[in-house]
C-alpha cells in the first residue's frame, strides 16, 4: 500500500470518531475551561476541526510563516456545523492525499516565525506529529472536558461507559 493510500484509511476511520465526538460539544460551553491555564472548549474543538487542514497545508507549501500568517478561528454555531467544518477539512485532507506522491511524502517541509526556523523535517514526519497525533491528543483532551461537563462520551476504540450504559438501559428497558 501506497504512503497516501495508508494515510487516507487512518484519516478517515480516525476522522470518524473524532466526527463523533464534535457533535458532543455543547456551543453554549464555548467559553468553559476547567483550569484558568486550559484552552476554552470552543477554541479546543476549533482546533481539533481545523487539524486536517495542516494535512492539506503541509502536503501542497514547503513551508508556514507564523510572522507572516493571517488566522482567524472559525467559530462554529452548533456540533451539527462544527462537524460539517471538520467534515469538509477532512475531505480537503483526503484530496490533498491522493494527490501526492510518495516522493511528496520524502521533501522537507519547514515551521518558522520570520527567519527564526522552528524546525525542518520530512511531510511524512510532520503529518504524523503536527496532524494525526496532534488530533489524537487533543480529541483526548476533549473526552475529559465532556466528561467533567457530564456529557455523555461516544467510544473510540470500543464501547465507552456511556454507551455500555445506554446498552444496559435498553436491554432492562427491552426485558420489561
Amino acid at each position: 500500500m501506497s504512503q497516501n493510500q495508508a494515510l487516507i484509511a487512518e484519516l478517515k476511520t480516525e476522522s470518524a470518531t473524532t466526527r463523533k465526538i464534535l457533535l458532543c460539544v455543547p456551543s453554549e460551553k464555548n467559553d468553559w475551561k476547567p483550569h484558568d491555564h486550559s484552552m476554552p472548549l470552543g477554541r479546543l474543538a476549533t482546533h481539533i476541526a481545523d487539524l486536517p487542514g495542516w494535512i492539506t497545508m503541509v502536503m501542497n507549501t514547503a513551508e508556514l510563516d507564523l510572522a507572516t500568517m493571517d488566522y482567524k478561528p472559525y467559530v462554529a454555531p452548533s456540533s451539527e456545523d462544527l462537524a460539517a467544518y471538520f467534515d469538509g477539512k477532512v475531505n480537503e485532507a483526503v484530496a490533498a492525499l491522493e494527490n501526492s506522491s510518495d516522493d511528496n511524502f520524502d521533501a522537507m517541509w519547514t515551521l518558522r516565525r520570520g527567519d527564526h526556523i522552528m524546525f525542518a523535517m520530512p511531510k511524512k514526519v510532520v503529518l504524523r506529529s503536527m496532524a494525526f497525533s496532534h488530533m489524537y491528543h487533543h480529541r483526548g483532551q476533549l473526552s475529559v472536558y465532556l466528561r467533567l461537563l457530564d456529557i455523555a462520551i461516544p467510544g473510540m476504540y470500543g464501547p465507552s461507559y456511556d454507551d455500555t450504559q445506554a446498552m444496559k438501559a435498553a436491554a432492562a428497558a427491552q426485558a420489561n
